[in-house]
Order: structure tokens, then sequence, then C-alpha cells
């Protein structure tokens, strides 16, 4: 998976224990429900048409990180891919709209509605008469009770990655016509939408061996406008290919390909017709929208006469050439950039579609251990933050909206969304500085000399020593461990001329954002090369009990890094000013969060979350109150921060057990509330999404909140033209 997203709905689930004891803080009212619903910060980009206007046939290629281990959404190891896939040959009985909320899919689902509510809840289900499996089946209340039977949580022999709602149900029967199921809740549940959306047939659900093992390669029965033809690993595709049961809009594209092509080769895949449509990151946005704005410039090699060495390798590090990987050969280098030329000239044929993805970026704060196991300091830090900054590094540059998020259980747009952030308060030094007085850091204190093997304070792994000198290297330390400080481009080299990457982890996913922690391109967002650190003088280091307050801020250094890089050497600065140093450690992308977030090694941390429609059960387990277990362990779920409180948990039970939509609002915006004031998450800004597609493909690109409509996209008809504002289905 990458590390800028965490899949709310494809991860394993944990159950959040009410205790006692929650940590003080004060009252805080949630929005009323007469406020107004915001909306939102940017549009979808998909090049909308008509379906007149598209051409019936063709393949789409498109660029995914990895083949999917498996084609179960509810295994542990699904991905991006695997939602994909599921999106484009599975039912949903609810699929999300523009601004993220959910909505009836009206080619399966006739109806669905709350029926009764006491003394139980029954949903009735009512679906469409015409909804059938590519075997010739019906759609019907055995495919449901199948899958309620595999998720709920009562067969171990399943190994399903989240129970979530499905623990809920007591019984699933047939109503009065084979077109409705009845289904009956044991405990009232708000989220009742989120259920049977992919809802497998009772060929994979119906035995663990089916579940199991019997989908991770492979579909055989499916009900989609495409099916799954082959999964072919070896050439890194999945084929889709049209169902020929499908009932609804025939889908306009013959095939859909799904190949795996790493973040950094997708320019190239672009250029040559490998792919038609792929995620990318700003530096490849640059790149393409550079072609477009500049034909026929062949640079240094124009003319056909003999350029200098010198001459190549300053061109080539001006257009964004990882100065590690220029070929010290005059010949070579030339050919390399007679290359690029190339591809430039064949990427003037393809277009950069820009959106917010429905993920936000986040900094992490891990209150398990040292320094900011105090909630003031874990508070000073959040308020030494310029959060509107930050999101102007990143989203500007790209003439996206530059907007904090203001909540962590929803974005812009979304029915819960609020600003919630005054729980925590604006940037304010002086307050960040009088919270750490209290909390007994003194600025200037004397620092004991660390006997060897003595940790600092904070999490730190064995290779991340600091020397102490500002703005060098950690002595004994590897390349990737430096203290924040001086200007130390002497000894970094030119790292930060890298280029960024677009990325899915959301936060895969999601992945689906639906995030994926395994595959695919560093976490985070994108900020512009060489953005400079804000200026100020640097408060005096601070100290407690003879140790200095330094905290380790642990970042992935594979390809595609560099703007989590920036963005956190841009919090470093500014946490400077209050007197806390950083000592930023780079660690393998593989290891990033299986060792390091996961396990609880680091102080700061960023990577990003995706937004769920369903807030009350997805964000439940990112912010519960860690649980130990009886082995003296503690099971944190998805908590990766450590930091919860009793009355956190019983907002989310509360809110996920109301029918009614306002006073569930309200209890998901006091949630909220509570959670920015424990400060060990702060929301930075949402994250952008950039797609490069062919120009004449259409219905296709950065999506924002809504779920792709896989039967429309496609190419646009010879010598058709688009309308100024031409519509697209749905």
């Amino acid at each position: 998976m990458s590390h800028d997203g965490v899949g709310l709905r494809a991860v394993s689930r944990s159950v959040a224990f009410l205790t006692a004891g929650a940590l003080a803080v004060p009252l805080l009212a949630g929005c009323g429900s007469d406020e107004e619903t915001s909306k939102p910060l940017a549009a979808q980009d998909i090049v909308p048409a008509a379906r007149n206007l598209v051409a019936d046939g063709g393949t789409l290629k498109w660029a995914v990180d990895a083949v999917p281990e498996t084609l179960n959404a509810f295994q542990a190891d699904a991905d991006a891919g695997t939602t994909r896939i599921a999106q484009a040959v599975l039912p949903a009985m609810f699929r999300t709209d523009a601004s993220g909320r959910p909505v009836r899919d009206a080619d399966y689902l006739e109806s669905a509605k709350v029926i009764e509510t006491e003394p139980r809840q029954v949903v009735l289900y009512k679906l469409n008469q015409q909804a059938v499996w590519s075997d010739g089946r019906e759609i019907g209340a055995a495919d449901f009770v199948a899958q309620w039977r595999a998720l709920s949580g009562k067969d171990s022999a399943y190994w399903t990655a989240r129970n979530a709602g499905y623990d809920r149900i007591s019984k699933i029967e047939q109503g009065a016509s084979a077109l409705e199921v009845r289904v009956t809740f044991s405990r009232p549940y708000a989220d009742w939408k989120s259920l049977f959306s992919p809802l497998y047939p009772k060929d994979v659900m119906g035995t663990p061996d089916a579940f199991n093992d019997g989908a991770r390669r492979k579909l055989k029965v499916t009900a989609g406008p495409f099916k799954v033809d082959k999964v072919d690993t070896a050439d890194k595709d999945v084929v889709l290919t049209r169902n020929p049961r499908w009932w609804g809009e025939a889908p306009k594209l013959s095939e859909i390909v799904l190949h795996a092509v790493p973040r950094d080769k997708r320019a190239a895949a672009l250029a040559d017709g490998t792919v038609d449509v792929a995620d990318i990151d700003a530096a490849d946005a640059e790149r393409i929208n550079l072609a477009a704005g500049k034909k026929g410039n062949q640079g240094p090699l124009t003319g056909g006469g003999k350029t200098s060495a010198k001459k190549l390798r300053s061109w080539a590090l001006a257009h964004g050439f990882d100065s590690d990987r220029i070929p010290h050969s005059t010949d070579k280098l030339r050919h390399t950039i007679s290359t690029y030329l190339e591809q430039q000239d064949a990427l003037r044929a393809v277009d950069v579609r820009k959106s917010l993805a429905p993920a936000y970026t986040q900094l992490a704060l891990n209150g398990s251990a040292g320094p900011l196991t105090d909630e003031r300091v874990r508070r000073a830090v959040a308020r030494a933050l310029d959060r509107e900054e930050l999101a102007k590094v990143v989203l500007t540059p790209l003439g996206l909206p530059a907007v904090p998020v203001g909540s962590h259980l929803a974005l812009s747009g979304q029915y819960d969304y609020a600003d919630d952030s005054d729980a925590l308060g604006d940037q304010d030094t002086k307050q960040a500085a009088a919270l750490l007085a209290d909390a007994g850091w003194v600025s200037g204190g004397p620092v004991k000399q660390e006997k060897k093997g003595e940790k600092a304070a904070g999490p730190e792994d064995k290779d991340s020593k600091a020397s102490g000198k500002k703005g060098s290297k950690a002595s004994g330390d590897d390349d990737g461990t430096y203290i924040v400080g001086e200007d130390d481009k002497g000894e970094r080299g030119d790292e930060g001329e890298r280029g960024d990457e677009g990325g899915k982890h959301l936060a895969q996913d999601g992945k689906q954002y639906s995030g994926d922690l395994k595959k695919g391109g560093a976490p985070g967002a994108y900020a512009p090369k060489g953005t400079a650190a804000p200026a100020g003088a640097p408060a005096a280091p601070l100290a407690k009990d003879g140790k200095a307050l330094n905290l380790r801020f642990v970042l992935p250094s594979g390809p595609g890094s560099q703007t989590l890089n920036t963005v956190a050497e841009r919090i470093s600065a500014m946490l400077e000013q209050v007197g806390i140093r950083t000592t930023i450690s780079k660690v393998p992308d593989d290891s990033y969060f299986k060792d390091h977030i996961a396990a609880g090694d680091y102080d700061l941390a960023l990577f990003s979350w995706p937004a769920s429609a369903f807030p009350a059960t997805d964000a439940r387990p990112i912010f519960a109150k860690p649980v130990p277990a009886a082995d003296g362990s503690v099971n944190i779920g998805q908590n990766y921060t450590r930091v919860g409180t009793d009355q956190v948990d019983q907002l989310f039970e509360q809110a996920g057990a109301t029918l009614d939509e306002d006073e569930a609002r309200d209890l998901i915006r006091k949630a909220d509330s509570r959670i920015w004031a424990e400060a060990g998450s702060i929301p930075l800004y949402q994250r952008p999404q950039l797609v490069a597609a062919r120009a004449t493909l259409v219905n296709v690109g950065a999506f924002g909140f809504q779920t792709p409509v896989y039967e429309d996209m496609g190419f646009l008809k010879k010598g058709a033209k688009i309308p100024a504002a031409g519509p697209a289905k749905k």
C-alpha cells in the first residue's frame, strides 16, 4: 500500500470498548442542524460528455499501482485496484455522489428504507427486477444472507477484514416477493446504507474456502456493466470486458485493462501508449503541461551541433531530472535527453485533470511515549502550526483551493462537515510557548550529556542518535536522519530538486482512497520543488529534567516523497519558533507504516486518511481509545496516535445508533471537537487529485467524491465537440 492514505473500508476493524476515566476537556457544542451545508472546495474534472458523443468500442488502459492480491474487497490485503474492479463488476446498493453522500444505485435498487424501528430496526430493500448475476440467477435474499453470515464475525473460519454493521444484523429474510429483502438489526444502526456495497454472490460468500481463496484471482459470477475476463500477473494486467447480461446502459468501452505501472514510470507509459489514464504526481503534471505549452521544443539538441556535457547536464537539471540518475557519459546523456524530448512530443496528446481527493493529509502526534504523552505539549505543537500556510505551499501552485481542513471526520461538501478547529485554536506562538512552560519545558535549560544507549526525549530507534549540532546529520546515522535547523544543502545535496508524488494512500483508497498501505506511491501531497522554510529567528531550545525537547519526525524516503519532506521541513521550522527541535528520520517506504507508524516508533509523522460517507462506523477505530488486551498488549485498532478518550468513544457509539440524520451529524461534530482538543491528529489540507488522461478520453479523470460511472467512459467520437457545460449521466 501507499503511505498517503489508509483504506477505511478495506482494513481490519477492532471493537472499541467504553472504559472509565476520560481525559478532562471542556464541553464543546456541535453545530446546529439548521446550519447551511458546505460545498466541495473543487469540482470533479472528468471532461463530462453526453453518451451520444462517446464512440462505441475501444480499450481503456488504466494505470494501477499493482495487480491486486485479491478481488475480495472484504479481505485485509484488498487495495485500490480491488475497489476499482468491484465498482465496475459488482452490485452496490448505494454509491457516493459529488458531495460524498450515499445515493441509491437505481440499476440495482428500486428503493431502500427503514420501515420499522420498534421493537427492532428493519430495512426493506426492493431490488431492480432486471438485476441478475452473470450466470442468469436473480440477485436476491440468498446473496444478502451469505454476505451477512460471512462478515458478521461469528465464524472465525472466514478471514474477513471487517464486520462493522454486519455484526448488528439479527436476521435477513425474503419479503413479500423474491425482489424484496428484509434486514432486521439487533441494535439500531445509523450507517445501514454502508452495507452490501459491494455485494458479492453467494458463490463467493457461501463458504469459508470460497471467501478466503476462491475470489482472490478470479470472479466467475459478477453483476456489473463489466466482468472480470482475466487476471494476468505475468503481464501485470487485469482485463475487464463487457458483461453480456448487463441490463443497464450499455458500456461504451469494449474493455478496460488495469495495468500495473510504477509511479515514476507513468509519464513514459502515457507517452508510449502503454496506458491512457493514470494518477500522477505534481512533477509529471508540470511536465505534461510543459509539453502542451512548448510544442516542438528540442532543448539543447536543437541545431544538430555538439552540445557540451556541462550544458546538457544543466538543461537536464533545469527540467527536473534526478541529479543522482543523470548519466555521466555525454553520449548516454544525449540519448536520455533525446528520449525525454520524444516523450514530450507524445505527451502533447495528454491532459492533466485535477480536483481535490476525498482524503486529507494530517500531522500525527504519537501520544504513547515521550513528551507528546502530555496533552499540553501536543497542543503546543498544534498551536505553533500555520495550517493555512501549509495548505498554500501544497495546493496554490496547482491552482487548487488552499483551505485548511477543519474536521477529522468529513471534508467540505459532505453532510457531516464543520470546521471544529476552534476547539484547539488558531496558530499562536505565545500560547504555544505558555503551554510548554506549563508542562515544565524551560527555554535554554541545562541538558545532561546522554550516556551511551540512553534515549532522548521521545521514541527513537537504534539508528537515530542525533548529534545535537543544529542543521547537521545525526552522528552515526544514515543519510536519512538529520536535525532541522541551519541550511545543510551542502550535506544533503540537491535533494530538494526532486519531484514529488500524487499517490493514492488517501491515507488507498483509499486506496479508494480506500488507501492501501503496502503498494503504490509515497504519502502526503504535493509541494513546489525548492520551497523555502518560513523565515524568523528560532527560539532557544527547551529542556526538562536535563533532556532537550527534540521530536523525531519520521518520513518515507522513496521516490516521490519530496512533498512530505518539504511539508515536514516547513512544520519543523514553525516548531523551532517555539523552541521545539525536530530530528527528521527518513525510512524505507516498505517499512514506513509497518515498522514505524503502526509500531509507534515515531513522534511526528505525515500520512493521510480518506473521508467516509459513514464516519460513525469508519472513523471510529481511527480515534477510539486504545484498549488493554488480556496478554498485556494494547489494542490500538487504527488509532496510530494512541490518543483517545471515553467521551469520543461514547459519541461515536451514540452517532452510530441514532436514525435521526441531524442528531447523528451533531454527535459526529461534537466528537470531532473533542478529537481536536486532544491534539493527537492535526488535519492540514485536502489532498490534491491529479490525473493524466488522453485528450480524447471523456467521463474519466479526477472524480473527487463521486463513484465513477464505468459504462459512460470512453473516447470522443471523431468530429464530436463537447458543449461548454455538457452534462454526464448520473
